[in-house]
């Protein structure tokens, strides 16, 4: 199985970043061929109908739309902005969703997040829900959520805590699971 994993933060050490490099190894540990791209190496504009029709669809849009449709599934990490989705990653979805076939209908996703906060980001992925869901993709029911994210990792970037570490880990089991069952 193809995997397509990225996080949604463009900060360098990002606590998502951390986390979808844990979830990356979990799902070559199972058997998957992860592709883990960082966002910030596709030069995508702010999402502009002007642009679109003016001089189509960017080169950078077209390539991750690409690396999209090469892959079974999206394992995606975000954090949380103002309860909501990062900018960066609604720019994409409006973005990628504008080439035809749109790679998101049918796409199998696993959504989580990292945050210093009590709630670990689960509200932005609830929101983030919403456009995947609108766009036709099949996003996994259980989110993965780490909450307390400052004081979760140890300085090589691993889970400090055993029993998360696990969670993530049968987390990710779980959704490559139910893609196979398909």
């Amino acid at each position: 199985m193809r995997v397509l994993a990225f996080s949604a933060s463009l900060r360098k050490g990002s606590f998502n970043s951390l986390l979808i490099k844990i979830a990356s190894n979990v799902a070559r540990d199972k058997g998957c061929s992860v592709d883990l791209i960082t966002l910030s190496d596709f030069d995508i504009p702010l999402y502009n109908g002007d642009i679109e029709e003016n001089d189509g669809i960017p080169k950078s849009v077209l390539d991750l739309k690409k690396k999209m449709e090469d892959s079974d599934c999206l394992i995606i990490s975000s954090p949380e902005y103002n309860y909501s989705v990062p900018g960066v990653l609604k720019n994409i979805i409006d973005w990628v969703s504008r080439a035809k076939p749109q790679p998101f209908k049918g796409k199998n996703i696993l959504l989580m997040s990292a945050s210093p906060s009590m709630v670990g980001g689960n509200r932005g992925l609830w929101a983030l829900r919403i456009p995947l869901e609108g766009l036709g993709a099949f996003v996994y029911p259980e989110m993965f959520s780490l909450c307390v994210a400052n004081e979760a990792f140890d300085p090589s970037g691993n889970m400090k805590a055993p029993a998360r570490s696990k969670s993530l880990a049968d987390n990710v089991e779980a959704f490559i699971m139910s893609i196979g069952k398909k």
